[in-house]
């Protein structure tokens, strides 16, 4: 090697040497760089989601004290009117009557006791956490066949498993508001709902044969359709709504086992369920 080829030699690993802290540097500022963007994009996810759930505690508290409003005036006001009514007539009747109307009327005001219990339940959040995703749509489901409105046939597929509180919640929340839209917009005659539980994925489908609509017309509602696709997206679920006017309408929500996992990672609060 000539003294040329060595300081040639020299200068190479020189600036080598001196351009290595510089690479080393900008590497640190663009992981701190990229590390920020991460933090900030989660704390405002979280903070997405915080909102995202209180406004859905709202609209189930709104919707449960609907229904208890219309359950006090339909049903207990009038089992204790009743009720009023016999014993009044129980003090004219004959021993015989009287005996029958007390117990008559010692029934129904065990009926409104009841009814009453089960109000008091719905007024909780926390009776979707004790009886489960299941049980909870199976009491709306009890509800709307009583209304008689529409014919509703609701299954569970697979042994069911806690999908998280607040991820449930949301999820009924969901499930509410495409009931809704059934009962108020569809017309439809019959309503499948189905709770698909497979492994690590869930599958809640709702499924009705009214008159339909396009998804991509103005008038069909496209915000609340938005809506529900993103309140699916922050518990890490998907959301795919398929209608056509005429066809009736399939919403199907499923939670994917990688979102699912990412939901777990800690991108959202409790998810431990």
């Amino acid at each position: 090697m000539g003294v040329s080829e060595l300081k040639e030699l020299i200068i190479y690993l020189s600036i080598i040497f001196m351009m290595a802290p510089a690479s080393l540097l900008i590497y640190v500022y663009i992981y701190n760089k990229r590390k920020k963007k991460h933090a900030d994009e989660k704390q405002q996810l979280q903070s997405q989601f915080s909102q995202e759930l209180l406004k859905t505690q709202n609209e189930i508290q709104e919707q449960t004290l609907t229904h208890i409003s219309r359950e006090l005036h339909d049903n207990v006001t009038q089992v204790l009117s009743f009720v009023k009514l016999n014993l009044a007539m129980a003090a004219n009747a004959t021993r015989e009557e009287s005996l029958t109307m007390v117990n008559e009327s010692r029934q129904l005001v065990a009926q409104a006791i009841t009814d009453l219990r089960d109000l008091s339940k719905s007024l909780s959040f926390e009776h979707i956490s004790q009886l489960g995703l299941v049980k909870t749509i199976g009491f709306e489901v009890e509800r709307i066949s009583k209304s008689k409105l529409v014919n509703v046939d609701l299954k569970v597929t697979g042994e069911a498993y806690p999908l998280g509180n607040q991820r449930e919640l949301v999820l009924f929340r969901i499930f509410q508001e495409a009931l809704n839209n059934v009962l108020k917009h569809s017309r439809a005659k019959r309503l499948s709902i189905n709770l698909e539980y497979s492994g690590q994925l869930f599958t809640l489908t709702i499924a009705d044969d009214g008159h339909g609509f396009s998804p991509d017309a103005p008038a069909s509602g496209g915000s609340g359709l938005r809506n529900m696709m993103n309140r699916a997206a922050l518990v890490g679920a998907v959301a795919v709504i398929d209608s056509a006017p005429g066809k009736g309408c399939c919403i199907k929500i499923t939670i994917d086992p990688l979102l699912q996992q990412f939901y777990a990672n800690g991108t959202y609060p409790d998810s431990s369920g």
